[in-house]
Formats: structure tokens, sequence, C-alpha cells
């Protein structure tokens, strides 16, 4: 039988999602507490990885299993056995042509950032940070020319594994209210770091030191060498995962409100 899964996650004290030796990854915390309710050992799979100190409003997984519980328990049952930051927010037993990561059409991010002159305390760790006035017009202009479809190899980490550079971001935009800015995301697939450091290079033309065509001269140059530093991982958050309707999944997209 194959389970899907929607996940919530605060990703602050986890080294990303990815399972590792240490098992300090989202992955092999969930893995274990499904194990506990399947009585043997599940490998998942999930609709994207996320990266040290990134969060998850929404990640989708799928796992087999031959042991027969009722939904609730690969939910309540589930959630019994994981920490406080994780949590399973619905299960379904879906069709085994279903795969959380191949069948996804879409992945949204939303990054949340506090502009203002100390960072915040209430939201430490869940918001990015900068500290000098930005823009908002500017980086506006300079956002659109993120959509559609580009080589991003600027906006690349440099041990990224993603077989082409080449992605359709069909949702580049910015908004303000007060001190907070949102940026919002939707593509086909991203590559590593590719949301954070589009946010670096917005926040490089909102201060001044960039015009708004920075964006553009930055996908035609291609080099990643020329873009501004990965900014922080602290304001990502995963938020939606997209699937063909025919797998009747319960929600998979939960937006953050502007403060």
């Amino acid at each position: 039988m194959r389970i899907a899964m929607g996940v919530e996650y605060n990703g602050v004290q986890y080294c990303g999602w990815q399972s590792q030796l240490t098992s300090c990854g989202v992955q092999d915390f969930l893995e274990s507490a499904i194990a506990k309710i399947a009585e043997h050992a599940v490998r998942i799979h999930a609709a994207g990885r996320t990266d040290t100190g990134v969060h998850a409003l929404m990640q989708v997984v799928h796992f087999e299993t031959e042991a027969i519980r009722p939904e609730s328990a690969w939910v309540r049952g589930v959630n019994a056995f994981l920490p406080a930051t994780i949590r399973v927010l619905w299960a379904k037993a879906v069709s085994d042509d279903f795969h959380a990561r191949f069948s996804a059409k879409q992945r949204r991010y939303q990054y949340l950032l506090a502009n203002q002159p100390t960072a915040p305390a209430i939201q430490a760790d869940r918001a990015g940070w900068y500290h000098l006035p930005l823009d908002i017009i500017a980086m506006q202009e300079a956002i659109a020319n993120l959509r559609g479809q580009h080589d991003f190899s600027a906006f690349r980490a440099s041990d990224c594994q993603a077989k082409s550079p080449v992605k359709h971001l069909q949702i580049a935009t910015v908004k303000k209210q007060g001190e907070w800015l949102m940026f919002e995301f939707a593509a086909n697939a991203f590559l590593q770091h590719q949301v954070r450091n589009m946010v670096g290079a917005l926040i490089y033309v909102g201060n001044g030191k960039y015009p708004t065509e920075f964006i553009q001269y930055l996908l035609t140059q291609k080099d990643r060498t020329l873009s501004p530093p990965t900014f922080s991982p602290n304001g990502l958050y995963l938020v939606g995962v997209e699937y063909d309707k025919k797998f009747e999944l319960p929600c998979t997209q939960r937006m953050l409100m502007l403060i």
C-alpha cells in the first residue's frame, strides 16, 4: 500500500529535509515515527528537499507499507512519536502511480522578510531580516524579470545536482505591508538555493546597490559568481505542491499571511 502525507515542520533545529548519517534531517525523524506505527522500516520520498533552517507549511511525501492502519493512525499515531516541530497534517492511501516528487506539477515557496533596524524577536528564526530601507517599487520591477522560462545558473548553488538549470517560474512577486515583505515563487521545480539567491539579489536592488536591470543581467550572464551572497534560510517556507486532481489529495497548499 502507498500512503501519501502532508507534513509541516519548523526547520530551525534540523539539518534540512534529507536523511543524514547523523540522523539530523526531518526525513530521519519522520521515518522513525512512521516505522513505529507500521512496525517495519520505511523509506519516504518527498516533493522537494529543503535546506537547513528552511520551514514547510506543506511538504508532501509518500511511503510504502504492508501494514493496514486507519488513516487516523498515520496522523495522530505518527505525531505521537514526532518532536513538536514536525507534524503530519493528513494521510491518504494513493494509487501506485502517485509519486510525491515525480508527480508534482508545481512547487510554491514564500519568503517572509522583516525590513526594520533591529532583528525581530518574536519571529526570530522564522523570518529573514534586512536592516536598511528597501525600495519596494524597484524590487517589484526587478522581480518581474524572473517570471517565465530561464536558465537560472546565476542563482544556482555550486553543488546543485539538478540535471538542468532551466526552470519555468510561473509566479514571482513581492509585496510589502508595514515593515514586512513577502516574496512568493512558484515553478515546476527549483534549483538548490535558488529562492534564497533570488531574494538576496532582489534585496541588492532594493537597497540601491544595483539597478532594476540587474536581475536580467544575471539571467543573461548565467554566472553565480556575479550574484550577491545566498540569503538567510530563516524566512523561507515551502507552502504548497500541486498535483493532478485525479489523485484526490487533501489540501496541498497552506499560505503564509503577511503580518
